[in-house]
Formats: structure tokens, C-alpha cells, sequence
């Protein structure tokens, strides 16, 4: 029998090579989806896989074309950012056609978006949603699910973020453009999401060695402050991003990077939860190359969706709320996107 089609939306891109290339590692039928018809076709041939390889022109102003892509597979995996701009039109589609989503955003608007407003039309379509299944968000969460596991209360979580060599993508820095431009933000703070202006301050996250303490960007903005409060009931929540990173002068002129060196990232995602009386617990997961390790998360995700290992329940789901979170951390770490300290 063969395995279902995945559909990679957004395939052209470096996130969307990573995710189709590693698909067919793992022996699956992937359709390459975007805009450009003619890039699609060259990225078919260049993957050398015609047996399993098919190539779907839709863009995100074609409802039709992107409902008959959802209608195509079984998991449409959705890598073409910003999502701020390009989230609704695929999702809906995935709804309509009663396929399974996973993206990769990292902005917390478009992961509200989809609890907030697309959660009941998930569940009447019997579909999973997994929003920001990549390396901002999924990891981040699915790390604070392990760690806070068996304490008997949580009163802060803090998402420390420390990655150095990052190069991003020309669909990158239109995001953190977006991003840093941003007046009203997600956060999550006294048990209660909000949206509005935020103060953005220094402050100091205490990694593990061999980093230790580093200065760091309060509040960054990424997705896990609307999934981590969904499973681990925190009084506050909040991602922070090493100071350092921004200041490297290869991010925001690498649009033209190759593959090789957008790999030569080095990163550390590190949780601290504190308990509401004090003391807490900490873990962390080390590591390189960002975008591969986010590639495969999503990877993971969609073959486990396809193969019914998935949540028991329908909707739009957290990383943490599909998937028990230290199995498929370990599972990561087997396949060598870091290493696991709990």
C-alpha cells in the first residue's frame, strides 16, 4: 500500500526543500505546492523522485486551487511565510477539505487566529491543526509540558531562546519586520492572554552551561504564549531571545545564503518554571541548524497523523496537546536534532 500524499505548501522555500527532501527520506508521496509553477517543476526534478513527486501550482488568492491541494492529501504542511499574511487562506482550505494542517509559523497573531476562530470548524471537519510545528513554538512547548509534568503547581514559565549564526530567509525578515514593527502584542500574564503595547526591556536568562547567564530580549514574540498556557496552567508566560542574536550582522542580509551556511546555526531552547511557592524545574534541548530541526519536527508530526498515532481528540491543538511530550522529544533527539536534558 502506499503512504498518504503530504502536500508541501510553500515548497520553493528553505524550510519547504527541507520538509519535501526529508518526506521522501522517510519513503513518502509528497505534492510540491506554491506559486511559481515553473520553480515548482525545477524543485520536482531536482529531488530526482518522479515516482513519488508531484507538483501543484496554487496561489493564496485561488481559493479554488488551494482547496483541491488539501483535497489531494492526507496533511497539508504549510512552510510559506509570513503567516500574518498567509495563514486564513490555507487553513481555510485544509478545513474545507477536511485535511490535516500543520504550519510553521512563529508570529503569536495567525496561532491565535486558528484557536480562536477556526477551532469549531476543525472539530466538525474531524481534522488536527498544528500550528508553529517548527523550531519557534513546538519545541519550546512540548519542552514546558515535559518539565512542568507531575508539579503540583506553576506560577511562571520563561522560554529562554539562545541561537547564534541564524541567516534568515527572504520570507524571514519580512516577519521579524512585521514582528518588531508590531504595537499590539500576545502575552500572557496574572492567568490572562492580552493583546496590546508592550514595554520590550533587557533582562537576564540563566542557561545551563556551557552558556550561562545571557542578556536577553523580553517579551520575544513567539506562538508558544497562546499554546503553553493551554496545557500548563501558568500564571505567566513569556519567550525571551538572546540580545546577541540580533546584533550578529549576517541575519538580516543572508536572503541569499546558501543552504550550507543557513545551517551553521547553534542554538539552545531552555525552560525555567517556577512554582507558585517557589523553586521549580528546568530543562533545555542543544543544538545546530534551526531550520533542519524545525523541518523535521514538522516532519515527524505529519507522518504520525498519517499513520493515526495522533491526539485522540480533533481541533486546532498545541505540539503538546497532539502528541505526548517527552516521547516525541526523545524521538527528536534519536533523530539527531539535538540533545535532551530534563
Amino acid at each position: 500500500m502506499k503512504p498518504p500524499l503530504i502536500a508541501v505548501y510553500g515548497a520553493n522555500g528553505h524550510t519547504g526543500r527541507l520538509v519535501a527532501t526529508e518526506l521522501l527520506s522517510r519513503g513518502q508521496e509528497i505534492v510540491l505546492a506554491g506559486r511559481d509553477a515553473e520553480a515548482l517543476r525545477s524543485l520536482a526534478d531536482e529531488l530526482n523522485a518522479p515516482d513519488r513527486v508531484r507538483t501543484h501550482p496554487a496561489a493564496l488568492d485561488d481559493p479554488p486551487a488551494l482547496r483541491e491541494l488539501a483535497e489531494s492529501a492526507a496533511v497539508l504542511i504549510h512552510c510559506a511565510g509570513p503567516f500574518t499574511h498567509t495563514c486564513e487562506p490555507i487553513a481555510t482550505a485544509a478545513v474545507a477539505a477536511g485535511c490535516h494542517y500543520i504550519d510553521h509559523a512563529i508570529e503569536p497573531h495567525p496561532v491565535k487566529y486558528l484557536f480562536d476562530t477556526v477551532q469549531a470548524p476543525a472539530q466538525q471537519a474531524g481534522i488536527v491543526m498544528i500550528p508553529q510545528m517548527s523550531f519557534y513554538g513546538a519545541l519550546a512547548d512540548l519542552l514546558a509540558a515535559a518539565v512542568a509534568d507531575g508539579l503540583p503547581g506553576v506560577d511562571r514559565v520563561t522560554v529562554g531562546y539562545s541561537v547564534t549564526g541564524w541567516r534568515m530567509t527572504p520570507a524571514a525578515v519580512k516577519t521579524a519586520e512585521l514582528l518588531i514593527g508590531e504595537i499590539d502584542r500576545v502575552t500572557y500574564a496574572d492567568g490572562a492572554q492580552r493583546v496590546g503595547p508592550v514595554e520590550i526591556r533587557n533582562t537576564v536568562f540563566p542557561f545551563p552551561p556551557p552558556l550561562g547567564p545571557r542578556t536577553m530580549i523580553a517579551p520575544f514574540p513567539s506562538g508558544e504564549v497562546v499554546t503553553i498556557p493551554r496545557h500548563v496552567p501558568a500564571r505567566v508566560v513569556e519567550s525571551q531571545l538572546t540580545a546577541s542574536t540580533f546584533e550578529e550582522e549576517q541575519i538580516f542580509t543572508s536572503q541569499d545564503a546558501t543552504p550550507a551556511d543557513r545551517a551553521r546555526t547553534n542554538f539552545m531552547i531552555a525552560v525555567q518554571i517556577t512554582a507558585p511557592g517557589g523553586g521549580g524545574r528546568n530543562g533545555h534541548v542543544r543544538g545546530s541548524d534551526i531550520w533542519w530541526v524545525g523541518a523535521l519536527a514538522s516532519v515527524e508530526a505529519a507522518i504520525r497523523l498519517t499513520r493515526g498515532e495522533g491526539p485522540q481528540k480533533t481541533g486546532v491543538l498545541s505540539a503538546a496537546e497532539a502528541f505526548p511530550a517527552e516521547p516525541f522529544l526523545r524521538r527528536m533527539e534519536e533523530l539527531g536534532a539535538f540533545t535532551l536534558s530534563l
